[in-house]
């Protein structure tokens, strides 16, 4: 291996925890709910390694909530023909369809009210990104149907 490409190598190996710490979580895209202040939508990330709250970072704020609060979490996906894809690539695209997977996220807030986030997150990082919230919060990720209990479950 050539000494250049080994350097290489080895900086993005030491780099890339740095990399990452500067850009914590798992990138999520706000679609809508009850979050004031916040207008839809809006991308962001959702960061799940803190031992007692949920955060998300959106736009220099950033939303906290305790995981004991959270009293829903639901998943679910959209399938959709990739009808753009086919107009301007191939007509073969139709046979195809593109899924869009949905985390809803349903809290009480400090004031007694209940409150609900819905985000759109990545299809690589839903799995990591259900089980450790079912891991920090006790309660059970809710399936919209079959199709999403396959996809969430891995």
């Amino acid at each position: 291996m050539p000494t250049h490409l080994f350097l290489t190598c080895w900086m993005l190996l030491v780099a890339a925890p740095v990399l990452n710490a500067a850009n914590p979580g798992k990138p999520a895209e706000y679609l809508g709910g009850t979050l004031p202040g916040i207008e839809a939508p809006a991308g962001g990330r959702l960061v799940v390694s803190e031992p007692h709250e949920l955060v998300f970072l959106v736009r220099k704020q950033q939303l906290r909530i305790p995981f004991h609060r959270i009293n829903q979490l639901e998943y679910g996906q959209k399938a959709g023909r990739r009808v753009v894809t086919a107009i301007v690539v191939s007509p073969l695209f139709l046979l195809t369809k593109k899924r869009t997977h949905y985390l809803t996220i349903g809290y009480e807030d400090e004031a007694g009210g209940q409150q609900a986030l819905v985000f759109r997150v990545p299809k690589n990082e839903i799995r990591t990104l259900l089980v450790s919230l079912e891991a920090r919060t006790g309660r059970k990720v809710e399936y919209q149907d079959e199709e999403a209990r396959k996809a969430g479950k891995g």
